[in-house]
């Protein structure tokens, strides 16, 4: 077997042209960016939250690489992308030579991180989970006309500032939010992310650890 590095999936010219075509394809759609800005955000976040927690080194690297591949799906299309991206996934990082442990632990981490179909199955999946879902900011928003904003856009546009903090000792994951509350107001917010913040704070509690949301400096949960 292979040992498998991140930078070894991140160079790879399948992931790679997967996450950018998946992206296109939302584009056309009208969504978010799902870009290579996405993708390394959340890899970097999942990751955090790991080492912070005093997992393995080698779950930290696991968790940047589900972070990171996640989203290939889209390519395919938006419904169930989660499970195309599983199976996409599956076939590439079989045939990179990964250990089939670590590829179930991928596998399942990217199969389990949309809030519609997955839950927390193992540290990986809970990781990725809390690093995508905490994923909102500005400069996502692909669409340049304030004046035909979606909720989407406007919720995604309000948020100035959008900071994962993790504490080790105390086990808490917080996510911090600044949102220009003229653009969108807190209600709208948990409108569109409700069930992101239930799956975040079942990811949390998978990991021992506590979720916590501030908005504006008010603890919300």
């Amino acid at each position: 077997m292979t040992l498998v590095t991140y930078e070894d999936i991140r160079n790879n010219e399948e992931f790679r042209t997967y996450i950018e075509m998946g992206d296109k394809h939302l584009g056309v759609l009208g969504y978010t960016k799902h870009d290579f800005g996405h993708v390394g955000k959340v890899a970097d976040t999942a990751s955090k939250i790991l080492e912070e927690l005093g997992y393995s080194r080698r779950e930290v690297e696991l968790a940047k690489i589900a972070g990171y591949i996640h989203d290939i799906g889209n390519m395919v299309n938006r419904d169930e992308h989660a499970q195309t991206g599983a199976c996409l996934s599956f076939n590439i990082l079989n045939r990179l030579g990964m250990d089939p442990q670590e590829i179930a632990l991928v596998v399942s981490a990217v199969g389990n991180h949309d809030e519609g179909t997955g839950n927390p199955i193992n540290p990986i999946s809970a990781a990725l989970i809390l690093g995508d879902k905490a994923d909102v900011r500005r400069s996502r928003v692909r669409n340049n006309d304030f004046a035909t904003f979606d909720i989407h856009d406007r919720v995604n546009y309000a948020v100035e500032k959008a900071v994962v903090t993790v504490d080790g000792e105390e086990r808490t994951v917080q996510l911090d939010l600044v949102i220009d509350t003229t653009i969108c107001s807190i209600m709208e917010y948990f409108e569109i992310f409700i069930n992101r913040m239930i799956l975040c704070r079942k990811a949390a509690d998978f990991l021992y650890s506590e979720f916590q949301l501030t908005i504006n400096g008010a603890k919300i949960v």
